[in-house]
């Protein structure tokens, strides 16, 4: 059996306690309630309410207790662009930036014209920046979130049209 970072609990189950504090920072970095992750048969769950870490293998477990619902970020979108077809959504929780760098431009403004493979945001997860490309040309309608802003996966971020 190879030695992993962690602490074993019973039934064999290895934590990566480190893993669980970054989780736990991410967290406060960025304002999010909750953050999943899976590895293989391992999955992590580090959120802010009622339980703070729920630990569960893919194997098949008794069912656990019906946890609180989650509390929802405040809205920051108006609802009706929320729902507009064409919003291009996150595709990752992470913090959203409207720009390269503190200080630089941002990357789009409203009514301007883009075409499918310009960067319109970037997304840091995990320390990565992920930039967040057009699917297709248009001009951007709406900017649905602010600058260092943290977004929750599949919120929609930018309307083009």
């Amino acid at each position: 059996m190879s030695e992993t970072k962690g602490v074993s609990r019973s039934g064999g189950m290895n934590i990566d306690s480190e893993l669980v504090r970054e989780l736990a920072e991410l967290l406060n970095e960025t304002g999010l309630t909750e953050i999943e992750v899976e590895d293989g048969e391992r999955k992590i769950k580090v959120a802010r309410h009622a339980a703070a870490v729920h630990m569960a293998a893919a194997a098949p477990m008794a069912a656990a207790p019906a946890a609180s619902p989650a509390v929802p970020l405040a809205a920051t979108a108006p609802e009706p662009a929320a729902v507009d077809p064409n919003a291009l959504k996150s595709p990752m929780v992470g913090t959203c930036y409207l720009s390269a760098e503190p200080g630089s431009p941002a990357f789009i403004a409203v009514g301007q014209q883009v075409k499918a493979g310009d960067t319109l945001v970037i997304i840091e997860a995990m320390k990565v920046m992920n930039p967040i490309t057009a699917t297709s040309a248009g001009t951007i309608k709406a900017i649905l979130v602010e600058n260092a802003q943290p977004v929750e996966f599949d919120q929609p971020l930018v309307v083009i049209s």
